[in-house]
């Protein structure tokens, strides 16, 4: 899980690449899995066996995009805690829109999985030759010498042993299987390949920055979340030290500021960019915001001390009944 982690790690910092790299370590796992654990069984059982086979593994490698997804962590956390505010049709646009994104990149293995073995054709020739569809048997046999035999020995196929069914029939019926295996291969592939430039096309013609800007803003997100890990872990370990030395020492502890409950959950939500404010994250805005609302008070406090005469505030309220603000 470590390794498969810092692959998607990679992915993050490197989209095109880093995707390309987890499909290539998943065409590989898939291959290793084919030719050392992979045993046909040659009875009822090969439909079930070849379909888990195919299918199963996708979904754990699904299952662990999603757990392994930093961003997918960010929306899921307090999400029950603020329910009457998910409820709201913009916040749901925005969740859905970033499930969509968190389920792109989630996508990257199992598909690849999926589609390297669909090419390999082991899983589908196994699932195939033990389906109950007697339609589809007829259609393998229908050229064969020895036609019911083979419709009632297709599940032997795979073994290429324990059938009365010629061998050059055999082969040629999972020659036909593996083609049908690798044609759909190659159109999951196709079909892959295809949404992911629609769907890349859209989102550049309907994006509200330029692409250097959006490459610039790539940049600082990735910088950021480096930065904020160390810093982090800085003032973890900072307060960490500082407890265990008031502890053992049984003194009074020093002073360390430390963020409150709300400040993290305003830094801590997805972001989506806006033109209007021109932030780069929640931590950029939350930034900004806070400077901002210095900078207003530090105003208010010059006016107020530019009005004030010399007699306290208090004096006057006493003798002409109002107070200066």
């Amino acid at each position: 899980m470590d390794k498969f982690k810092t692959v998607l790690d990679f992915a993050n910092k490197q989209t095109n690449l880093g995707f390309g790299l987890v499909a290539l370590l998943t065409a590989g796992g898939e291959q290793v899995f084919s030719s050392a654990v992979f045993k046909c069984p040659c009875s009822d059982l090969n439909f079930f066996y070849g379909m888990v086979f195919l299918l199963v593994p996708a979904l754990a490698l699904l299952l662990l995009g999603y757990i392994l997804s930093k961003k997918a962590s960010k929306l899921m956390t307090g999400a029950c805690r603020r329910g009457a505010a998910l409820c709201r049709w913009r916040r749901l646009i925005s969740i859905g829109a970033a499930l969509f994104q968190i389920s792109s990149a989630a996508l990257v293995a199992p598909s690849s999985w999926i589609a390297v073995a669909l090419l390999n054709g082991n899983y589908y020739e196994c699932a195939m030759t033990g389906n109950n569809a007697s339609a589809y048997a007829r259609h393998l046999c229908e050229d064969k010498s020895s036609r019911v035999q083979c419709q009632q020995q297709l599940h032997r196929f795979p073994c290429r042993a324990g059938s009365d069914v010629p061998l050059v029939d055999r082969e040629d019926v999972l020659l036909r299987l593996r083609a049908h295996s690798q044609i759909l291969g190659w159109l999951l592939i196709a079909s892959v390949m295809l949404s992911n430039l629609l769907l890349n096309c859209v989102a550049r013609c309907t994006s509200p920055i330029s692409y250097l800007q959006l490459k610039f803003w790539r940049a600082y997100v990735q910088e950021e979340s480096n930065l904020i890990d160390s810093y982090s872990a800085k003032h973890a370990k900072e307060l960490a030290e500082r407890n265990l030395k008031s502890f053992f020492g049984q003194t009074r502890p020093e002073d360390i500021i430390t963020p409150s409950s709300k400040d993290w959950e305003k830094i801590s939500s997805l972001y989506k960019y806006s033109t209007k404010g021109h932030y780069y994250s929640t931590l950029h805005r939350y930034v900004e915001n806070w400077q901002e609302t210095n900078n207003e008070m530090m105003r208010m406090d010059s006016v107020i001390s530019s009005e004030h005469s010399d007699t306290p505030a208090v004096l006057e309220f006493v003798d002409e009944g109002r107070v200066v603000l």
